[in-house]
């Protein structure tokens, strides 16, 4: 009998054991699949940016070029219409970050520390406007600013961007302001400072990781556009997204190595960014997500 109990132990510990590394591997396969699904069309895009030209059709397809050329990124920056593409869009996503970080903290602050009537129907009025498709927006935009003459201008964009970009950055940092202690703020207040003081010397230096998440998302926001940027900037105030499109894809032919290389090099201030932000990033999602 012992031995038909101990017969039956080891069989339950290797059925648990092969039970073990099956959910293993679904798992491992999983984040495989996942990771082939988001990484391949970057991988590709690489390929085909160092592609030579002539090769780029070929069939069947290379998973690695033979051949490697650099031609097509040293276009890029021998470009100068492409220069003054990127140069619009640093332009535009900065000024859009600096702008969102700077009215989102005051309204922020407000709604995190202050009690007064209509403050949380303002709160979801303001959270409302991200119901609506921006692009149903554009024609009204188009019209106002042409009457305010800020048509093909940096600022038809700014505003616009910073005006889309607001709620939510309002929201993520009102979250963190959340967790602030109001402790903190009334011991500045018993030392002497004014709300003005408060923000800037207390506030916001605590809220940087809050603020760097803040900016980073209105710079994508501004960096990403293609719509808004088409229709409000025009030729010369144009940024990259819209700027590559006319560029390089035209009515009969389009020029897929130029524009991949164009592409990964769009893409890389704002890979550097979260490389080198990424702490910040993580630490004010997380503390904003947690109720202080």
């Amino acid at each position: 009998m012992l031995a038909s109990k101990a017969a039956e132990t080891s069989s339950q510990m290797a059925s648990s054991q092969q039970q073990k590394w099956a959910d293993r591997l679904l798992l491992y396969g999983s984040f495989a699949v996942v990771a082939l699904f988001g990484f391949f069309p970057i991988y590709w895009m690489l390929v085909t940016s160092l592609t030579p030209t002539d090769s780029v059709f070929q069939f069947p397809p290379r998973f690695f070029p033979a051949h490697i050329t650099l031609e097509h990124y040293k276009g890029f920056f021998d470009n100068p219409e492409l220069l003054r593409y990127f140069r619009n869009s640093l332009i535009v996503s900065l000024s859009t970050a600096v702008g969102s970080i700077f009215i989102s903290s005051y309204a922020a602050y407000s709604f995190s520390k202050f009690r007064y009537a209509g403050r949380r129907a303002l709160m979801f009025l303001i959270l409302s406007a991200q119901m609506f498709p921006q692009a149903l927006l554009l024609i009204a935009l188009y019209l106002m600013f042409d009457e305010l003459g800020l048509l093909n201008s940096y600022w038809s964009m700014i505003l616009a961007f910073t005006t889309f970009t607001l709620p939510l950055c309002i929201w993520m940092l009102k979250s963190y302001f959340d967790t602030i202690p109001n402790d903190l703020i009334e011991a500045a207040r018993v030392d002497g400072a004014n709300q003005l003081q408060i923000i800037h010397r207390i506030m916001l230096p605590i809220s940087a990781p809050a603020l760097v998440s803040t900016g980073l998302f209105a710079f994508i926001r501004g960096w990403n556009d293609f719509i808004y940027a088409l229709t409000l900037a025009g030729p010369k105030k144009m940024t990259l997204p819209p700027g590559l499109v006319l560029h390089y894809i035209g009515e009969f032919q389009t020029s897929w190595p130029e524009l991949m290389a164009s592409s990964f090099i769009v893409s890389l201030p704002i890979i550097i960014a979260f490389l080198f932000m990424q702490r910040y990033i993580a630490g004010g999602l997380a503390a904003g997500a947690v109720k202080g």
